[in-house]
Order: C-alpha cells, then structure tokens, then sequence
C-alpha cells in the first residue's frame, strides 16, 4: 500500500496549534467539526467561535476522530476513498486509502477503525421503498471495518461486515467491537483482536436502518437508532432487544449523558434534539435544532452540546442544564461529525 503524505503550511498549523493549546490551557478545549463541503474547522470551546480550518488534503470528510492525547485527527473522506491522519503540532498529513465511501471513524489507543461501503446503492432514497429495493438487491457486498495502526499509517485488519456497516461502539471492557448494519437491519459483534464474528442480532422485527450505537456509561445499556423507523432500539448490557421507544423522524446520532441518566437523540428530519429518561424511557423534551443534524458532542465540562447540522450549515450550542439552544455558529459547509478535545461523550467518541 501506498502512503501520500503532505505537509501543509507551518504557519498556519502552528497557529491552530497555539489557538488549541491556549483553549485547553483556559479548561474549556476545542471541539472539531469535519465539514462534507470543506476541511475541518476547530471551535474555541471557551468563546463558541470558529478560528480556524485544517486542511486535511482530501475531500468529503464525514467521520471524525481524535486520540486521546489529543496530538493526531482522523477523518473519513467520502470522496477519495481514504483516510487523513493530521499531525496537529507539525501540519503532516497522510493519507491512508481504506475502500470505497468511508463513513464512521472511531478512535481508540493508537488504532482508527473506520466503516466502508462498497455494496450498490439506492440513490439515496428513504422509507420502506428504499428499504425493500435494498432487501431485494441480491448483489449486495458486504460493508467492512478497516483498523488504520496510527503509528505506522497503516492497515493491520480488515474486518468483512454485514452489507452497508454504519455505526460502530466498544464494548466496556475494550474486548468487542458492536457494528450497526444499515440495509442489514442487524447488529454484529466482533472480537476486537481477531475481528472474528461473536453475534449477529437482527433488528428487523423492531425496525429498518440502524445507525447510532452507544453503551450507557455504567455499561448497562446500549441503544441504537432505527432511521427509517422513526425509533431507539434499547438493548441490555449483552445486546439483547429489550425495547423501543418512538422518536421523531429519522433518528441518527445518539449519545447517554455522562451519568447514564438521560439519551439524547438527534432526530435529524425532525429538526429536532430529543431527549428522554434512561430509566423510564419517557420523552423529557424536544429541543429545536437546525436542519439534518446528523452528530453532536458534549463539551468536556458536560455544561454543553454541540450539534453538527449538515443542511443548516450551522453547530447548534445547547445547554446541558436548561436543555435550551443558546447559540448558532454558522459558517459551517455541511457539517457531519463533531468531536471535542479533551475527548467527551457524544454521538461518536467518548473519554
């Protein structure tokens, strides 16, 4: 495999890595916001200000991922096939190819594990016709879980998946990856190590197109998002279905705060960030949002939620405690995916 490695202007990541520095130094930190139309823009947490955009040298990113040290981003770029690696100290960039349409990034010690869809698509439709033309396509290849060594840029695992991977979690322990299977309607366990197969659980009598997966922080629940069913699959700490909970239109994103105490879900047609009660399951609030907010992350301090909302071009700031939207920084070029460092719970990482 080939590795193409870049490195952008010293200025400018010097700059960026001084505005971090000084962010974090304040105890706020700074969030990164991939954008589908554009680069990476940082968020000072401390002002909810954009101050500026990383150049990751590839187009399309979506999933995003940074190390818990904080020194290397991760982005899943849809439109080359690959993945960018950022140094932030010195401006490196590499890019690892992964396979087609690279979607989900996750990071966890020095690895990235990254989603790829290679099977056919339905043009981006939506509802049950979109879903039977997906489970009568007799051709689907199965989606794959690429693990990217961050040490040496390389691909060390290739994991064979269901058709059209998605969402990935851990299991607390470190020792599981769960995959949710969007045209599958399954969720998979793998071992981490071996990427061996452990369970296979399909969704399908409770709902089409998973996507979100979280565990609760006390590890004894995990919830997954139904996107064309308009629902949040609830399953035990072994992944066993145990309910749903109706949400609003085409739940995407999906995080427990960090006491295990309330799901937040991003309805992303809905406009809407829902929230409910991780014991009852009652819904506490809706809270207006923008438009298509695919991801969010709480900031460090837990006193905030930033929203990544591709088809408003904005990251919605929503207070943790009052539940309302007390901000909307809008110069984003479709936002996708967000994530903070020092790292938080969210849509996609956690501490």
């Amino acid at each position: 495999m080939k590795l193409s490695t870049t490195t952008a202007s010293i200025f400018l990541l010097g700059l960026i890595s001084i505005i971090s520095t000084s962010s974090i130094a304040a105890g706020k930190g700074v969030a990164y916001v991939s954008n589908q139309d554009g680069g990476v823009q940082v968020i000072d947490l401390e002002t909810m200000e954009t101050t500026s955009t990383l150049d990751i040298q590839a187009k399309g990113p979506r999933g995003i991922g940074v190390t818990k040290d904080g020194k290397l981003l991760v982005t899943a770029n849809k439109d080359d096939d690959n993945i960018s690696i950022v140094e932030l100290a010195t401006g490196t960039v590499t890019h690892v190819p992964v396979g087609k349409n690279p979607e989900f990034v996750r990071v966890y010690g020095n690895k990235a594990y990254i989603t790829y869809e290679p099977s056919p698509s339905t043009g981006g439709g939506s509802g049950a016709a979109a879903a039977e033309a997906e489970k009568n396509d007799d051709d689907r290849e199965p989606g794959h879980i690429a693990i990217v060594d961050l040490k040496t840029g390389k691909v060390v695992k290739d994991i064979t998946g269901k058709p059209e991977t998605e969402g990935l979690e851990f299991s607390p322990d470190g020792k599981k990856l769960i995959v949710t299977n969007e045209s599958d309607n399954s969720i998979t366990v793998h071992d981490m190590k071996s990427g061996k197969l452990l369970k296979n659980i399909s969704v399908a009598s409770y709902g089409q197109r998973p996507r979100g997966i979280k565990v609760a922080p006390n590890g004894k629940l995990y919830v997954s998002t139904l996107e064309f069913s308009d629902k949040l699959l609830v399953l035990d700490k072994n992944l066993k279905p145990l309910k749903t909970i109706d949400t609003g239109k085409s739940p995407y994103g999906v995080s427990f705060d960090k006491d295990s105490k309330r799901i937040f879900v991003a309805s992303s047609k809905e406009k809407a960030l829902q929230v409910y009660d991780a014991n009852t399951f009652e819904k506490i609030k809706d809270i207006p949002t923008g438009s298509r907010c695919w991801h969010f992350t709480f900031t460090p301090d837990n006193q905030n939620i930033l929203l990544a909302c591709g088809k408003s071009d904005e990251v919605v700031v929503v207070d943790v405690n009052s539940l309302e939207v007390t901000k909307r920084i809008g110069d984003k070029e479709m936002p996708w995916g967000i994530v903070t460092y020092p790292k938080s719970l969210g849509s996609i990482d956690r501490p």
